[in-house]
């Protein structure tokens, strides 16, 4: 059976909030494929959960916009032949998602110029490519 997902270690989604749904797959497994319901449709509504703290849950919010419907997030997975294996591939997927999401954002980059003894370095090597190249021209 689906247990609760763990996104950090303080931070686990209920069994609960989570919606699963069930379907044909068109991944491999031949013949099985149009008898069994292999391909897993995780669904989770982020916009309704209280799990994640106030600050997290609007990052995470304005970070999966796009993928939100209604303020709820669905992962699939049909990857594998057994129902079993695509629940957990769901899970995982889920988890790096949210993961993703409620990331701190990277450091600002502060922009920096090169410093003299390079410019002079490039200046130079500069210089002496565009001597050779007049050297090789013929004289006409």
């Amino acid at each position: 059976m689906p247990g609760p997902i763990v996104v950090t270690p303080s931070i686990v989604i209920p069994e609960n909030e989570l919606s699963w749904r069930f379907s044909r797959s068109s991944g491999p497994g031949g013949q099985g494929v149009n008898t069994t319901d292999s391909r897993v449709e995780l669904t989770y509504d982020l916009a309704g959960s209280t799990v994640f703290p106030p600050a997290l849950h609007a990052r995470a919010l304005d970070r999966l916009a796009s993928r939100l419907v209604n303020g709820t997030i669905t992962v699939t997975a049909s990857e594998f032949r057994a129902q079993l294996r695509n629940r957990e591939a769901a899970e995982t997927r889920l988890a790096g998602l949210l993961r993703a999401a409620i990331a701190p954002p990277p450091k600002k980059r502060r922009p920096t110029k090169p410093s003299k003894g390079a410019v002079e370095h490039r200046l130079t090597n500069k210089k002496h490519r565009a001597d050779l190249k007049r050297l090789r021209r013929s004289i006409d």
